[in-house]
Formats: structure tokens, sequence, C-alpha cells
């Protein structure tokens, strides 16, 4: 492949709902381009941008994947992102290197969450945006459905620039409003010319495109309401201007299954979305941390951010990046502007979904991968030493589903460790933690088939079989009145025996830690023994007397006892206030105590009712609810941590997707008796299974 220079280079992501036709229009674009030689299938596995062994089985993007389009003597880095909410991570890692947005709605089911999402991303961050109406070739499809639930949605800035012309619900071809010509498609996608249907072209579209392009300049606002035409020429400049300063939204239509209006949606990348060299510079922190602005420039010093990391256990580390400024080339040491350590590059290499070509070096404004990075991971920036910049890190969401990951061979939990992160570093949505308490590896992500995902992955790429299951959760215990109770230890063995006697008063207190006291009058119990009580008392409370789980909550005054002076040691004291501990927990009321999170639920408003119903059912207490700025509700909530594990399945049900929430531990409270029996057993089980072991 050819170097470009950034004022030939656009970056654009595609983006949209799960199944909105994202991986076929990459797939229609390479083979227009001539960027493959067949047109690739999502049904039959085969093409370019979903070639990972599980988004083949799945039939659905899992990660970002790169594409790039060589066409009319520039380059386009195609980034395909998958539109599932469990692989959210690859959307916005796909998202980060790309200028502009080319955002998929299907014909037949409209507007839907992800495509809401891809553009509120976008405008957030100033991003270009198409809209391209796919799978027009469906009998369902209706354009001007989805036209008007979008002019709603988003108002003035979506602006038709191609529209079908249908007879018999079927598309006899499709208008190029801003150059007023109409082609017909044959089966092989092939483009002809055809004369423009008499009133083909409402008065309302065109109403719609000098609407939208009123909004960038003010002399073709005042035009606009003085209620005067606009020249052809006045409404391409609009389309052009609007469209990468980010006013305009174009919106386009057509078919990535049988190249319908394809070359349509090629024709405006290359002229309405910006190039590299106008809108790649990126805002950065120096070493001290202000701000500076890093111009998309050749010349420049060297600067470039990885925002994609693939861990593969034969081929090594691949980091993809983007350069923002300057030249890299395999001979160059960049330094790590976290670590401060300059990083020895591997190849440079050019990538189209799974093939690879070597670079001799990358420009700015260019996408490339470099193989064998030992520090950097996803969202570090490398820079030139004499130039150290940091550049805004990908923004991942946060893992929201935890589960038990357990081997099906035993000894295999080391390797689960070392498999797990190696994943994470391609996938920074992924949690991992081992459970010292609940003696369980716990693996965090997005949703259930994320977790799927990574069991699969675990397998495939290093060899460890396992199953998931529904976590432990760490209850305690506590006692609820207070007691007074002798522990005695007495053995004799021959030679010297053992004694000790305590009598110690076991009370509630609102202490996570034991607390030890002693009101010994008289040495009674000498002072050299109080250590050796309270190390007893210590080891015991690790294991409660109803389920087994540590005892909170306690407070210990050692009142009496009696020694003896050859007999008692510091053993002896000890197995006396186990003995007391073992008496008294049982006649002081003991119960068990449950984690109690802080949940934090976002949700429009329409599902706030329904979002308060589950917590009422889930034993929650709604504490509140507060408006959040991206127009949704916060509602908080505090409720039992073990009721919480099948939430984020509920959630992203009740509300198509558009409610995500946090669960933050806040204290523990006392289990309601009718559940305490199931608890219980719970651990029977639990501790019978470990004694086998």
């Amino acid at each position: 492949m050819r170097q470009y220079t950034a004022d030939k280079i656009r970056n654009v992501a595609l983006a949209g709902h799960g199944g909105s036709g994202k991986t076929s229009l990459a797939e229609a674009l390479l083979f227009l381009t001539k960027g493959t030689d067949r047109l690739g299938k999502v049904a039959e596995g085969n093409t370019i941008c979903d070639f990972d062994a599980e988004e083949i089985k799945r039939k659905v993007s899992v990660s970002a994947s790169l594409a790039p389009i060589e066409f009319n003597n520039s380059k386009i880095n195609l980034i395909d992102t998958p539109g599932l909410f469990d692989f959210e991570g690859g959307f916005y890692e796909g998202m980060r290197p790309a200028e502009s947005v080319i955002i998929a709605v299907s014909g037949k089911s409209g507007v839907t969450v992800g495509m809401e999402k891809a553009y509120k991303y976008a405008q957030k961050n100033n991003k270009a945006k198409i809209i391209f109406v796919t799978k027009m070739d469906n009998d369902n499809a209706d354009f001007y459905k989805v036209y008007t639930a979008l002019k709603e949605r988003f108002g003035t800035a979506i602006c038709p620039v191609v529209i079908p012309h249908v007879e018999n619900r079927k598309v006899t071809c499709y208008i190029n409003i801003l150059e007023d010509r109409a082609y017909q498609y044959d089966a092989s996608g092939k483009a002809t010319e055809v004369p423009v249907p008499e009133d083909a072209v409402h008065d309302e579209i065109l109403g719609a495109i000098s609407e939208a392009i009123a909004e960038t300049d003010e002399a073709l606002m005042d035009k606009f309401f003085m209620g005067e035409p606009f020249t052809a020429e006045e409404l391409s400049k609009g389309v052009v201007e609007g469209t990468k300063s980010g006013v305009i939204t174009p919106v386009l239509c057509g078919s990535g299954l049988t190249l319908a209006a394809v070359d349509l949606l090629l024709g405006a990348i290359t002229t309405l979305l910006p190039t590299a060299k106008e809108k790649a510079g990126e805002t950065a922190k120096d070493a001290s941390g202000k701000e500076v602005e890093i111009a998309c420039d050749e010349a420049a010093p060297l600067s470039l951010f990885v925002f994609k990391t693939v861990a593969d256990p034969f081929v090594g580390k691949l980091s993809y990046f983007k350069v923002v400024s300057g030249k890299i080339s395999p001979e160059i040491a960049p330094i790590n502007a976290r670590t401060g350590n300059p990083e020895r590059l591997g190849k440079l290499i050019y990538i189209k979904g799974k093939k690879q070509e070597d670079a001799p070096s990358v420009l700015a404004g260019d996408i490339a991968a470099v193989s064998k990075l030992s520090e950097t991971v996803t969202g570090d920036t490398l820079c030139d030493p004499k130039r150290v910049v940091s550049f805004e890190s990908v923004k991942f969401p946060a893992p929201c589903m935890s589960m038990s990951i357990k081997p099906k061979a035993k000894g295999d939990e080391g390797k689960i460790a070392q498999g797990i992160q190696r994943l994470m570093e391609e996938d920074p949505s992924i949690g991992f933690v081992t459970n010292s308490e609940t003696h369980q590896q716990l693996i965090s992500g997005l949703g259930d088939q994320h977790l799927d995902v990574l069991v699969s992955k675990l397998k495939s790429k290093f060899g460890v079989d396992v199953s998931l299951e529904k976590p432990r959760v760490p209850y305690r215990e506590t006692i609820r009145k207070k007691v007074k109770v002798q522990g005695r230890h007495k053995k004799q063995s021959g030679g010297h025996g053992q004694f000790g006697d305590v009598w110690i008063e076991f009370e509630p207190c609102d202490s996570e830690d034991l607390v030890f006291e002693e009101k010994v009058f008289g040495g009674s119990v000498p002072k050299n023994f109080f250590p050796a009580v309270e190390k007893g008392l210590r080891d015991c409370v690790k294991h409660g007397v109803l389920a087994g789980y540590p005892v909170v909550g306690l407070k210990a005054t050692l009142v009496d006892g009696s020694y003896h002076p050859v007999d008692s040691s510091e053993m002896s004291f000890k197995m006396a206030a186990s003995l007391a501990y073992k008496a008294a927990l049982p006649t002081a009321s003991p119960a068990i105590l449950e984690p109690i999170g802080t949940a934090k639920i976002m949700v429009p408003d329409a599902n706030t009712g329904d979002v308060i119903s589950e917590m009422n059912k889930r034993r929650g207490r709604v504490l509140g609810m507060s408006p959040t700025e991206e127009k949704l509700q916060m509602v908080e909530a505090e409720v039992p941590m073990s009721e919480m594990s099948d939430f984020t399945t509920v959630l992203r049900s009740m509300t198509q997707g558009r409610g995500s929430f946090s669960l933050t531990f806040t204290r523990y409270e006392q289990l309601p008796s009718q559940l305490e029996a199931a608890v219980i057993e719970d651990a029977k089980l639990l501790h019978q299974e470990e004694e086998e072991k």
C-alpha cells in the first residue's frame, strides 16, 4: 500500500446498532474500490472486517477492525465498530482515532439505541457525521419513515442528500439531490444514470436541506427567512462546510448487500468528510500538565497514541496506533509519555482485517500497527523525546457484570490468571480479581455475551477450559445481645499440665474489627496472658457459628479468670479464650449480615417507574432521583449486592440498552431471618466441597 499524506487521508468509523449492516457496508466499500476481489457476507463468515473466530461463529462484530480503502487518489481508513452493547469497549476504541463517523441505520428497524449512542458520541466529540440508511433492498425498508424519525430525534441538522424513488414498495432508482441526478443499479451493483423522476424530490426534502444549510452561515440564514431559494452552488457548499463543522448530518441510503448507491456514499466520504490534515489535530498535555495544541503536521515532532491492542500467544502483541504529528519509522525510539521510558519498535504494519503488510514508515494522520512494544498499552502516547506530550486515553466503559471463573481441570488457576491478563491488554473493559475471602477468581465484563466470548478465547488462545458460576456473596456474622461466659481449659498429661481460665463478656458494637478490652482486678489473670487471650479471640472471629463467615461488630471484655503458677501458659489462655467464644456466640442471638451496595442507575424518564419497581423486587430502598446531563434520570438506591448479579441484563432489556448503572459496596446489614436457612445450607455445602478437595 502506497503512503498518503494527511491531506489525502480520512479516518472514518462505522457505527450503529447491532445488526444494522455496518460490516456489510464496509465489505461493499472494499469491493467497489477493489480492496477485495469478492463481496463477502456476514452470514457466510467471509467478510474482511469480521475475521476473528468468535465473530465468524456469532455473526456479529466483537471488536473494532481496520480496513483501509484506496479511492480517487486518497486513503480512507475504515474502522468497523461493534454494535452490540456487550462489546461496547470495541466501539470506544474504534471511535477514538476517527475524525468522522458513518452511522448505519437499518431501513427496516429505524432509529435505535445504538444509533442514538453513536450520534451522541460523535456530536460530543466534535466528529463529522454521515447517516446511511441500509438494507433498502428489503421489502420492509421505509426510508421516509426512518428520515421522519431522524428529523424528530435530531432536528434541523438532518439533511437528506441521497433519497430513493419507490414504486410498489420497490426502489426504482436513487436520487443525488445535490447533483440533481438519478441512478439505477443492476444485480451486480453497477450504476446507470436515468432521468430524475418527476415529483420525486418533495418540497419537504428540499426544505429540509435549505433549513440545514441555513444554520451554517448568517447570510444563508437571512436568505432562508426571506424565502429566497438557494442556488445549486450554495446548497452544495453549505452541505460540505456544514458536514465538516458538524452542524449538518447528511443522510444517504442504499444496500451493502446489493451495492446499490454505495458508490454515492463513497463520493460523499471524499467530498463531505474532513481530511486528517483538517481535523486530526489534538489537544494534549505537555510534561508539566499544561494543555497544548498538536497540529496534524508531518514536519512536526513525532506524537502518536495507541487505541487498540491485540495479544496473540503465537504472534505476540500488536499495537494499533494513529500518528497525530511527525513520522514514525522502525529505527526511531520514541518515549512512552506515561512511563518516561523509550520504546523499541518492532515491525510497522498496515492492517486490512487479518491481512498485514509491512510499512517502511507511517506519516501524520495515518493509522497502522506495530509489533512487540514491551511497556506500551492501549491509551498510551508515544512521542519524540524532545517534545513529550500525552493525548487523552481511550475511555472504556466500566465492567458491570461479574461471574466466578472455575477451571475444569485441577491446577489451571495460574493459567487462567495469565490468560486473562493477556486478554485484558486487548480489552480494558474486562475486570479480574481473586477474592481471598470467597477463594474465587472473579471475571467482570459488560454482559453475558462479553463473558461468554472471554471463556471461548481462554480456551482457543490459551488452552484453558473454564466454566462460569454465580459468585459467592461474602456474608458476615454478628451478635445481637450481651452475654458473659467462662472458658476453662485444663489438661494434665504427665509433667507440666495446661491451665487457663477466663470470664469474658461479649456484646455488640459498631466496629468492623474485634474490639478487645480487659477489666481484670486483683491479678486473677496476669497481664502477660492478655495478648494470648486476644490472639485466641482474633483467630476465632474468622469463623462464625452459624455459617462460618467472619464475625464483625463484636466487643470482648476480659473481666475475670484464674491461673496456675506452673501449668498456665500463653497457649492455655489462647485455648480458654477459644472455648469462651464457642460457648458465648450461640447464646448471644447470632445473625448473618449481608453486603449492601449503593446503585446509581441512569435511565430515561419513561423507565423510572420500572426501575423503582425492580429495586423493590430486589429488596432495595430507593433514596431519590435526579436529572443528569444526558437527559436521563439517575435513580439512587441501596440494594443487597446478592440480588444484583443479573441486573445488567434486566436493565438493558428494560431500557432497550439506554440504561446503565454502577454499584459500590456501602455497608453490612442484617439478613432477613427467612433467608438465613438458605445461606447456612449453601455454606455447609461449600465447606463439604472444600474438605473433599
